[in-house]
């Protein structure tokens, strides 16, 4: 297995453990480095923040899925593209970015969301 491999395996373990499963603290504990550098607006930088987010999120959003649609990985980052089911709410297209540390741990994190509207101008979807 390449460290592409891993890297990509760790990304997606590390998603699914936060938020399909919500268990933040767990993900964190498993799949991150000495620092977790936050680029999402709406999420403090660090690992606590990053916990306290997806754990208040757990609660008021019970249900709450992500589908793993693809991946791409280059150098230390990996890309996954992601379908957001928010029960209750939108659901949501989304390309999360992860970058690795030498050691194979997370340590910054960058996304962009989109709304999945009903119109479109074409017929080709966002997955």
């Amino acid at each position: 297995m390449t460290q592409h491999d891993t890297n990509t395996a760790n990304a997606i373990a590390f998603y699914d453990l936060m938020f399909n499963q919500c268990k933040p603290r767990e993900a964190i504990e498993r799949y991150v480095g000495a620092v977790y550098i936050q680029h999402n607006p709406h999420v403090a930088d660090g690992k606590a923040a990053f916990i306290d987010y997806f754990e208040h999120m757990a609660a008021e959003y019970p249900g709450k899925h992500v589908r793993f649609v693809r991946t791409v990985a280059e150098n230390d980052l990996v890309v996954l593209h992601c379908h957001q089911t928010w029960p209750g709410s939108d659901d949501y297209a989304g390309m999360d970015i992860f970058r690795f540390d030498p050691q194979g741990k997370i340590v910054e994190h960058w996304d962009v969301l989109q709304v999945i509207g009903e119109a479109s101008q074409n017929d080709n979807g966002l997955f």
